[in-house]
């Protein structure tokens, strides 16, 4: 029996299956949400979601981060109702967690009302602690970033190219800003494993031995009437899809008449060996063409120069005949 496991492990062995067991509910809820239109999420989604899937100890948290230190991680009715739906499903899950560590690593029985015991624990000590968190990482980020600053604009660095000097800057406050995450989150897991140490360590000790004791972790997942628990999952499954298909013509934006794209007709396929063969006769036929043009462009040069050749003839007989002057009649000499 393991009676001196640490705090770290004791909250992270509880809380990390307990995060994974409860995900796929609350990750059905958020999408249809979405669906819905009920939720406007910020600039910071990413943030949103992670508080969301660890809403054990962020369910009174947010509330004192969205109002207490006036920061806004997004609007909507859809967000409040989440966390709401989110809680008996984080007591489902910290209870078969909970349970099946207390019995598989401690060897102690699970005592009666586990999972709500585990949770308002959970939330009462992320109600505390998330918003120091909030305010410390805050504030470290800054001064990281700050600090990054000045030493880019230090002398000995005011030759380093611009891609460069953005490449450092981030790898520098970014590599502060994670270790301090990470040595918080370390500490905040080890609070929750103190405080849940004193739910567990109050139950009496399993009277089975190891083999019962597995036994009976692997029957706790395990429904009494499978067949009410399939059929009941079943139903919701289909329900929630329903509801999520139902409200996409509704709420998905589309474009408006005088923004529509114009039909563009398909291109058929390209053959290359019909194009060939149509490029051939095009040619061939264009050849065609040329030769007959240049054969009329002859034929008309030779019948101009033929019209000149006679009008050049006809103006000489002309001369020659008004040349020949007429005899005149005696008569009209006489007169």
């Amino acid at each position: 029996m393991n009676d001196h496991i640490s705090p770290t492990k004791l909250g992270f062995g509880i809380l990390w299956p307990a995060f994974w067991t409860g995900l796929p509910f609350k990750l059905a809820f958020a999408v249809l949400f979405l669906a819905f239109g009920i939720i406007q999420f910020e600039n910071r989604i990413g943030l949103a979601f992670l508080m969301l899937l660890a809403s054990p100890v962020t369910v009174f948290a947010l509330p004192i981060i969205t109002m207490g230190l006036d920061s806004h991680i997004g609007e909507g009715l859809g967000i409040p109702l989440l966390f709401l739906l989110a809680i008996p499903i984080d007591i489902w899950a910290l209870g078969i967690a909970g349970g099946t560590f207390s019995l598989e690593r401690l060897r102690r029985e699970p005592p009666s009302g586990l999972g709500l015991s585990l949770w308002w624990k959970c939330a009462l000590v992320g109600a505390m602690y998330i918003p120091i968190l909030w305010v410390a990482q805050s504030a470290i980020t800054a001064t990281s970033i700050s600090a990054a600053q000045s030493i880019l604009e230090a002398d000995y660095l005011k030759g380093v190219p611009v891609a460069e000097g953005i490449s450092i800057k981030l790898t520098l406050w970014s590599t502060v800003a994670t270790g301090t995450l990470l040595l918080l989150f370390v500490i905040g897991i080890s609070i929750l494993g103190r405080v849940i140490r004193g739910s567990i360590e109050s139950a009496g000790h399993a009277p089975e031995n190891y083999q019962g004791l597995i036994t009976r972790w692997d029957l706790m997942r395990v429904p009494v009437d499978q067949t009410w628990m399939l059929a009941g999952l079943s139903g919701a499954a289909v329900v929630l899809s329903l509801l999520f298909w139902f409200s996409l013509p509704v709420f998905t934006p589309h474009p408006h008449d005088c923004c529509k794209k114009e039909e563009v007709a398909l291109e058929p396929p390209v053959k290359p060996l019909e194009t060939l063969h149509k490029n051939e006769k095009m040619i061939a036929h264009l050849a065609e063409q040329v030769e007959l043009l240049v054969e009329q462009r002859a034929k008309t040069k030779l019948g101009k120069e033929q019209s000149k050749k006679k009008g050049k003839a006809g103006t000489v007989e002309v001369v020659e005949e008004s040349d020949i002057t007429e005899p005149v009649p005696p008569a009209a000499m006489n007169q």
